[in-house]
């Protein structure tokens, strides 16, 4: 099942993205995003492909929101993918953006993969059963020994305001990126090249395989509010990730020191 959803995955890049990648127009949906004509193709493959490996009705980002709704409420079994993750990468010549599958099954995924069709890397794994990168064992290193010394991936604009100020005065790590393709993120969080990550509201399709393949690979996340994170409504999701639970544990101890300070 790995191999044929990477060869999926791979085969919908090669023939549906990467020849359109800088030469399409784009257009705005109603939240003020982008989408291209590749979104749409790359979907509409998937949604013909899929469905091959295991017979079960596709969600996808590029869907209307009612849609993506009834299918969630009326099936225990679904494909949740992401075209392109990182439209305005995409469409701005920006190497940063990724395809994005998870096969969920009551309310969770089995399995899920990403793919960056520039750097040609396919991240995959399955619940239970592992992590891969390229068909290798995936699995977090032990490069940081405390948050001080990480890379950090974070979205500052979907962020409380006194939380965005403080990590943008006084971060608790050496550096911080936000790229654009949170579906990328969580397997660079998993490689170890971020060491944690923080993001204020990522929608299904940006997690469901990324969490999995982080999970596998033996990271750890939750969301920033504390609660448990595949319960309750799955549209919008805060993040908070890393590498390795230990360092996932001073991430989130610096994170709630800051929300107890606010609060007093």
């Amino acid at each position: 099942m790995r191999s044929a959803l990477t060869r999926v995955i791979q085969q919908v890049a090669q023939e549906q993205i990467l020849p359109r990648y800088q030469k399409v127009r784009h257009d705005r949906k109603a939240d003020g995003s982008l989408f291209t004509e590749a979104d749409l193709a790359a979907q509409e493959a998937l949604a013909r492909m899929l469905p091959h490996l295991v017979d079960c009705p596709l969600l996808g980002e590029e869907m209307d929101s009612a849609e993506q709704q009834r299918l969630w409420q009326e099936h225990e079994t679904l494909w949740c993918v992401d075209p392109i993750d990182g439209t305005s990468n995409f469409v701005h010549g920006i190497p940063y953006f990724a395809v994005s599958v998870a096969l969920i099954r009551q309310g969770k995924p089995i399995l899920g993969a990403v793919y960056d069709p520039l750097a040609r890397e396919i991240f995959v794994a399955e619940a239970g059963q592992g992590a891969w990168m390229n068909g290798r064992p995936l699995s977090t290193p032990h490069t940081f020994t405390s948050l001080s010394q990480t890379l950090a991936a974070v979205d500052l604009k979907r962020l409380p305001i006194h939380l965005s100020q403080s990590l943008a005065c006084h971060p608790p790590y050496a550096s911080q990126r936000n790229f654009g393709a949170c579906t990328l993120e969580w397997c660079h969080v998993a490689t170890g090249r971020f060491g944690v990550s923080l993001h204020g509201g990522q929608k299904l399709w940006d997690y469901a395989a990324g969490a999995l393949i982080l999970e596998e690979a033996g990271g750890a996340y939750a969301p920033l509010e504390g609660l448990p994170f595949w319960s309750g409504d799955p549209w919008t999701r805060s993040v908070v990730a890393a590498c390795r639970p230990d360092l996932f544990i001073q991430w989130q101890d610096w994170l709630n020191r800051l929300v107890t300070t606010q609060k007093a």
